[in-house]
Formats: structure tokens, C-alpha cells, sequence
């Protein structure tokens, strides 16, 4: 199992942290860095632009595959987003996965003036748009579609080996795992305990059977709200950035809000009680997890993941 991070884009996210967390990545050899795509979740702070912190990620970084968890249907046009994610693939290399979802913070599109429809036309939206993005990748595309359409529309440059490799985030029974039979290369989940995840899986197996796919042809991630690292300060010191995040009661001790966390199913340990943890996930042949990265001042919890949980949980 691979351990990659993941950034928080909307929680204080500047250029000079983010040129830090890309270059501390590679330093430390994590395999992937991906970030969220929100202009704000609660308090609005510091939020970069999703697409052009990748344009950084694809020219300062050489080895790390990267992306949004996930960019929402709601944000952008299918045809800027193909066009985007096409050129940011060519300027890495090929490392670019190109994340998306159907959208959920009604808060942000308020505030921002971007239409928010109900959920069943968000899900038609991104089934949509994921053809749309797939036939520009292809090109040249012609797309008649009830929300989004293209005519004899050419992405050049184009992208490399058909376009980035699609990822589809969330885990509703319904359409996502659905859209995931159908159309992903990769599907991540969020925080799901081991018994929910395995109930998952089979679901999933069920669309993939009705699709004719082999459900084995799909990367499986999962990206994780996880507090992991050395008891002491600078575990402590990580919880509180999280109980800010989550608007944690000030009565809270850290150790309090990571024991209720660990109730709630979530990754909360030091070295060995998450590597038994993550050894559950491998055995369902999960092959990725992104940790969050809270904690933007301090390089402690990810070198302590890179030198104490990376490398053993290659072996799992």
C-alpha cells in the first residue's frame, strides 16, 4: 500500500506553503500529493485557485502524481476543465489525474453565485460531463448533450495516452459507484471504516458486473482524515490544528477529540496501531491512502509518516 498527502486547499493554502508541501513531497518520496477543490468549507481563509496550484505542482515536482479530491461539476464548464486538465497533463509528464464529483458545499456556491441544482441533476450533470471530457480527449467531439455541448470541438494540444486517467470520489451506492463502473480509472472513497468499505466493494462489484467490467481494472483509494504520528507535542499539536478545522468545543482536550475520533471509525494512532489498521484496507485490495496534511507550518507529521508508516506499509 502506497501512502500519499493531502492538502486542504480552502484552509489557509498559500503560494509559499503550497511551494513547500510540493517540494517537502518529493523530498520525502511520497508518491502522490492531492488537494481539495473549494473556495471555502466554514470560515473563508486563504484558498488557491485548484488549476493553477497544478500548473506549480506539474513544472516544480518530477516524480508525484497529483490532482483534485475532487473538483465538483458545479464549478466549471466540461470543456474549460478538459482543456485545463489536458495541457496540465502534458506539462507533467503525464502525473495529472484528473479527480471529479457531482458537488455537495451548497454554502460555497452561494456565496460565490454558482448555481446549485438538486442532486439528481448534479449526478446528470457529472455523467455528462465526464463524456464530454472523455470525447474532447479523444477528439475532435461532438457532444449533443441536454446540459453541455460540443460541435467538432478539437483539445489541442492534446493530452498524452488518451487524456489523465479519471478518478471518481465519494461512495453513493446508487450513481457514483455506478459512474465509477462505467467510466474511472480510480475510485476513492472518504474515511469509510473497514466493514462500510468491504459493504462497498461489493456494491461496486454488482455495477461492474452490469457494465461488463472486471472490477480489478479499477485503482482503489481512499482519502483519509487521519491523525497519525509521535504521542507528545507534536501529535498534540497536530490534533488542535484538526479540532480548528472541524470547530472542535474549546473543552477538548486533544487527546479527548482524538479518543472520539477513534470512536467514530477514523485513522487515530501511533506506528503500529495504523499499520494494523491499514492492513485491514490492503486485504480488500485497497492500494492508496491519502493522509491529510493539517498541520501547514510544521514538516513533523508527514516526516514522521514518510520514516515510521510509509515504508511498512509497503509491505502490507
Amino acid at each position: 500500500m502506497d501512502i500519499g498527502l493531502m492538502v486542504e486547499g480552502q484552509n489557509g493554502l498559500t503560494w509559499e506553503r503550497w511551494r513547500h508541501i510540493l517540494a517537502l513531497a518529493e523530498r520525502l518520496n511520497f508518491p502522490s500529493v492531492f488537494r481539495s477543490d473549494h473556495y471555502f468549507i466554514g470560515t473563508q481563509q486563504d484558498s488557491l485557485e485548484a488549476y493553477l496550484s497544478f500548473v506549480m505542482a506539474a513544472t516544480e515536482t518530477t516524480s508525484i502524481r497529483f490532482g483534485p479530491l475532487v473538483s465538483p461539476v458545479t464549478f466549471r464548464s466540461p470543456a474549460d476543465v478538459a482543456r485545463m486538465a489536458a495541457q496540465v497533463d502534458i506539462l507533467s509528464g503525464g502525473r495529472f489525474v484528473m479527480g471529479l464529483g457531482a458537488g455537495w458545499n451548497e454554502s460555497e456556491h452561494r456565496a460565490y453565485g454558482i448555481p446549485f441544482p438538486p442532486v439528481k441533476e448534479r449526478f446528470d450533470r457529472l455523467t455528462e460531463a465526464i463524456e464530454v471530457i472523455k470525447a474532447l480527449w479523444e477528439g475532435p467531439a461532438t457532444y449533443p448533450g441536454h446540459f453541455y455541448q460540443v460541435q467538432d470541438a478539437h483539445c489541442l494540444p492534446a493530452p498524452s495516452r488518451g487524456g489523465p486517467p479519471i478518478l471518481i470520489g465519494g461512495g453513493g451506492e446508487r450513481r457514483t459507484l455506478n459512474l465509477v463502473a462505467r467510466y474511472a480509472d480510480e475510485w476513492n472513497a472518504v474515511n469509510l471504516p473497514v466493514d462500510v468499505y468491504r459493504h462497498k466493494l461489493s456494491v461496486l462489484e454488482g455495477h461492474c458486473d452490469a457494465e461488463g467490467r472486471d472490477p480489478a481494472t479499477i485503482k482503489r483509494s481512499m482519502m483519509m482524515f487521519a491523525l497519525v504520528g509521535p504521542e507528545g507535542p507534536v501529535l498534540d499539536r497536530a490534533t488542535e490544528r484538526l479540532m480548528g478545522i472541524f470547530g472542535a468545543g474549546a473543552n477538548a482536550t486533544p487527546a479527548e477529540f482524538r479518543a472520539g475520533l477513534r470512536e467514530r471509525g477514523l485513522l487515530v494512532g501511533d506506528t503500529s496501531e495504523v499499520l494494523d489498521r491499514l492492513g485491514e484496507y490492503a486485504k480488500l485490495g485497497l492500494s492508496e491512502v491519502q493522509l491529510q496534511h493539517f498541520d501547514f507550518d510544521s514538516d513533523a507529521i508527514p516526516e514522521y509518516i514518510a520514516a515510521e508508516v510509509a515504508p511498512r506499509a509497503k509491505a502490507l
